[in-house]
């Protein structure tokens, strides 16, 4: 049995959970979510208020599907609650990122052209200093994913550190040429 699979999802008051069929739709304080469950995959609301996700059949396909469909669901229910955020951080002499207002941010990084940024529908961008930001939403894979790009932009070198990187994230670094 699926260790995360079988754990109930509990959900907070102020949310609305509405199952029909294979979709689940989350609504919250910040706004509106929806997931269709993959087919063999049954989503039950028990009678406490919690969310239970059930399989049923030992099959390889539903036991992979198990613990992803009760996790899809579970950032849902925390998306509409709490939301998500994704921080990163720019490292390097002269790079620097701009707000343009919520949805839209400017780079400086070390190319030619700045770079402009713009958020999709239900992301925003928070900008610190002009070396930290930030990127929230609800969705946590469409947050995932913009700062991803994000940080495709300008990856951190190995060799002196620059680029754009996460909070927190360890660049493996190398050593330079050997002088004589």
């Amino acid at each position: 049995m699926s260790r995360i699979g079988k754990l109930p999802i509990s959900v907070p008051s102020g949310v609305d959970v509405t199952i029909d069929g294979q979709t689940v739709t989350v609504k919250g304080p910040k706004g509106q979510l929806s997931h269709v469950v993959a087919e063999p995959i049954v989503v039950n609301r028990d009678e406490d208020g919690t969310i239970a996700v059930a399989r049923p059949d030992d099959l390889r396909k539903s036991k992979e599907l198990h613990g992803l469909s009760r996790t899809l669901i579970a950032n849902l229910v925390t998306g509409v609650t709490d939301g998500y955020e994704k921080k990163l951080e720019i490292v390097g002499v002269g790079y620097r990122v701009l707000a343009k207002g919520p949805t839209q941010l400017e780079f400086s990084l070390g190319y030619s052209h700045t770079i402009t940024v713009d958020a999709p529908e239900g992301i925003t961008f928070v900008v610190e200093t002009p070396t930290k930001f930030s990127v929230q939403g609800i969705d946590k894979q469409s947050v995932g994913e913009v700062a991803a790009n994000i940080r495709k932009l300008r990856k951190p070198e190995p060799y002196k550190g620059k680029g754009v990187r996460y909070a927190g994230e360890q660049v493996r670094r190398k050593v330079g040429k050997a002088g004589k």
